[in-house]
């Protein structure tokens, strides 16, 4: 499943360095994980990062538990604050659907996060694999809150350890104070070709998968927003990705941010904060 495949972009979004004894518990989940993780003083975002998160594969992870995730070589603490309200996978999966009227989905799945009990997760998140005429492509998106003040966490820095890949891109701008983000955002986005194990020989070519992630956090409140879509059905590590089904993602750039900024995950923002 693209979901589950894509697991490690989750594992960006709320972890960036596992002990030792926490690899052995999350198993090979974990390494695809470590392997693929940008390494950014970020996450989910981000992983995410994704689409998939944590909880969807029923594994637990303290720090995340705790609201508390590292970010970078320099193993820095970034905070993750519990929503406000409770969000559902069946609101994520529908705000997605709605994203994309008059495509045809598939393999749909999602995780509901619940402010009641932080042992459910901070995370909530869905993903699909839509069809809009143009080739099926997998298309993620997850939701959390940053606590404040913003500092260099997950969509808030380019910065990477190892540096990018050649072709890979990461861009930061900002949104201006509006009546939909009071306060402005910040907007991370990034372009990455699937990653294949250490030492496999199989480098990145035209017949590489590809990752389109875009990541959108509210200054005021630290809500957070990533949408994550491959020009493939699924992400994953390396024979695992599936081959590309079309050139470019379903939305471009521009699109997915105004799409997160829209109407329809207005819902979902509001019920972060």
């Amino acid at each position: 499943m693209p979901f589950e495949a894509d697991l490690a972009h989750a594992l960006d979004r709320t972890t960036d360095s596992l002990e030792p004894d926490l690899t052995t518990l999350v198993s090979g989940a974990v390494e695809r994980g470590r392997s693929r993780r940008r390494r950014r003083t970020a996450g989910v975002i981000a992983g995410v990062g994704a689409c998939a998160v944590i909880a969807a594969a029923g594994l637990v992870i303290p720090d995340v538990l705790a609201g508390a995730r590292h970010a970078g070589s320099d193993m820095e603490t970034v905070a993750l604050a519990m929503p406000r309200s409770a969000i559902t996978d069946t609101q994520m999966i529908h705000a997605l659907e709605e994203t994309f009227p008059g495509g045809r989905f598939s393999q749909e799945t999602g995780q509901s996060n619940n402010p009641a009990d932080p042992s459910a997760g901070y995370v909530a998140n869905g993903g699909l694999v839509v069809d809009d005429g143009h080739g099926a492509s997998y298309v993620g998106v997850s939701a959390l809150r940053l606590k404040l003040p913003l500092r260099d966490g997950d969509g808030l820095s380019c910065d990477q350890s190892p540096k990018r890949a050649a072709g890979d891109t990461c861009k930061l701008s900002e949104l201006p104070s509006s009546a939909a983000i009071p306060g402005g955002a910040l907007v991370m986005v990034e372009q990455n070709a699937a990653k294949y194990p250490a030492g496999a020989k199989h480098p990145a070519s035209a017949d590489t998968a590809r990752r389109w992630t875009v990541t959108v956090t509210l200054k005021s409140t630290g809500a957070q927003l990533q949408m994550v879509q491959w020009n493939s059905t699924g992400g994953g590590t390396g024979a695992e990705v599936p081959p590309p089904t079309r050139a470019a993602p379903p939305l471009s750039d521009e699109q997915a941010v105004a799409a997160l900024t829209g109407a329809t995950w207005a819902p979902i923002l509001g019920a972060l904060v």
